[in-house]
């Protein structure tokens, strides 16, 4: 596929994803969806890929659907937003939240609405110090979505949650990481070479490992206490006998930096 609104590129281990209509503040729409989506499976069909960096081309991360996007049905009849969601955004969230390997978010600019959304299903988000998070819904008289009514309470707890919902004030990038929403916060001329930085690290460490971390946590929402210790037995289990935990125990032994190939 060629892309118009995003640019992929493969380098030292990782991926870059950019989203790029920085015209629109890089907001979606259907073809941006399939492109992401596209990008996405190349990432899960490429043992080689070990990391993914998100981020978005020109002074925005992402401003959140395009609303020119929207047309209206016959009539002015309302379009069908719930299929929007069901077709387009749910899927990629899903997607990235099972992704095995580490996604980092660099929030360069304004991260609104869906985009806001977007960036916080990474697994690390790091945001310039310039930058915003809004949920913007309220507004239109929407409800957060893209994960957004999930994702809100459980890093900043329910009080603040509503507060961002209800009122779709903009948070900034340091008052987000002092609340726990994201990572960290860095200065904005050092965003990208933080954020690269911390994908080649990734690009070097035991990628099953990795992705085994991320489904016991994401999953310990949901499971009760004997679920998710049965859950971390048996990743466990499968991490035990993995390439990386045989090499990682022989490194530690001879006192050396171990050599993991993710395998």
């Amino acid at each position: 596929m060629a892309y118009r609104f995003i640019l992929f590129e493969r380098a030292q281990g990782y991926a870059s994803l950019t989203l790029n209509r920085p015209e629109k503040l890089n907001s979606f729409n259907a073809d941006m969806h399939g492109e992401i989506a596209d990008a996405v499976t190349k990432v899960e069909g490429d043992p080689a890929i070990r990391a993914l960096l998100i981020t978005g081309a020109g002074r925005g991360f992402c401003a959140g659907q395009d609303l020119s996007d929207r047309v209206m049905g016959p009539d002015d009849a309302p379009i069908d937003l719930g299929d929007t969601l069901g077709r387009l955004y749910n899927p990629l969230i899903r997607r990235l939240r099972a992704l095995p390997v580490p996604i980092i978010a660099a929030v360069n600019g304004v991260a609104a609405g869906a985009g806001a959304n977007f960036a916080l299903a990474a697994d690390l988000v790091l945001a310039a110090r310039s930058a915003s998070f809004i949920q913007a819904f309220c507004k239109l008289g929407l409800v957060p979505d893209a994960g957004g009514t999930y994702v809100l309470p459980r890093r900043v707890g329910h009080a603040r949650a509503m507060g961002l919902a209800l009122l779709g004030d903009k948070l900034g990038a340091e008052q987000a990481e002092t609340w726990g929403l994201i990572w960290r916060c860095v200065d904005d001329d050092k965003l990208m070479a933080e954020a690269n930085k911390l994908a080649r690290h990734f690009a070097t460490q035991p990628t099953k490992g990795l992705a085994a971390i991320k489904r016991a946590l994401n999953a310990s929402w949901s499971n009760d206490l004997d679920a998710q210790l049965d859950l971390e037995r048996d990743l466990q289990r499968e991490c035990g006998r993995s390439n990386d935990y045989r090499e990682g125990v022989r490194a530690f032994i001879d006192k050396r930096t171990p050599q993991f190939t993710g395998s």
